[in-house]
């Protein structure tokens, strides 16, 4: 849920609701005039004699709005708005980034759902596709890959399904390659065994080396 005429002039705040009140809270901030955010994913639910897809908060009890300070009490004052989150006497600020990341993985319609936090881990980066340029956390379960992002002010994450292809490691500010699913990086050849030159090493720290030319 993501309210017309996006602007970057102020920026994005979150507050604290009541529990299953957060659409609630969305609507009526919207309905006051202020640019509201509120990320949904869907979850299949199921009973014994029905199955149901229903629309759910991806961070329940948050919702983000974009602040002006001669606007704060409007948005606290909202019904099931229980506060808004501060860092000392100051609302606390969300990066643009954060948001946009999220928001053009909804657009897009891809497959997201919450995921436990993660803050350290092999940071990719998307080279193409409507994430392009989308950095975050990849992570592999059975196999496949996801792309987690996250915010970090609420210390929670969400995933992403991704095509591993689609996406570069960052090592030292610079993109690794990708051989046969996995991402490698150039290494020196001063670190090889005397007769090999060139090759590459896992970002584990595998070395792969080319075989000596026939004949040496």
């Amino acid at each position: 849920m993501l309210a017309e005429g996006r602007s970057t002039e102020f920026p994005w705040w979150v507050v604290y609701t009541r529990h299953q009140h957060e659409k609630a809270v969305a609507g009526a901030l919207a309905a006051k005039g202020h640019e509201v955010f509120l990320p949904l994913y869907a979850s299949l639910r199921k009973w014994k004699d029905r199955r149901k897809t229903i629309t759910l908060p991806l961070f329940p009890c948050y919702v983000f709005v974009r602040g002006a300070q001669d606007r704060r009490l409007s948005i606290v004052t909202t019904p099931s708005v229980h506060m808004m989150l501060t860092k000392g006497d100051v609302p606390a600020v969300v990066p643009e980034d954060e948001i946009e990341a999220i928001r053009r993985t909804l657009e897009g319609g891809m497959k997201i759902e919450p995921h436990p936090f993660l803050k350290c881990g092999q940071r990719v980066r998307v080279k193409h596709g409507v994430l392009e340029g989308v950095e975050g956390i990849l992570v592999r379960v059975r196999s496949l890959f996801r792309l987690v992002l996250s915010v970090e002010i609420l210390n929670k994450s969400v995933a992403v399904e991704i095509d591993a292809s689609s996406v570069e490691l960052m090592h030292d500010g610079k993109p690794d390659a990708l051989v046969n699913g996995r991402f490698m990086r150039p290494v020196q050849e001063p670190e090889f065994a005397t007769g090999h030159q060139g090759g590459f090493a896992t970002s584990a720290g595998i070395r792969i080396l080319r075989e000596p030319e026939r004949g040496m």
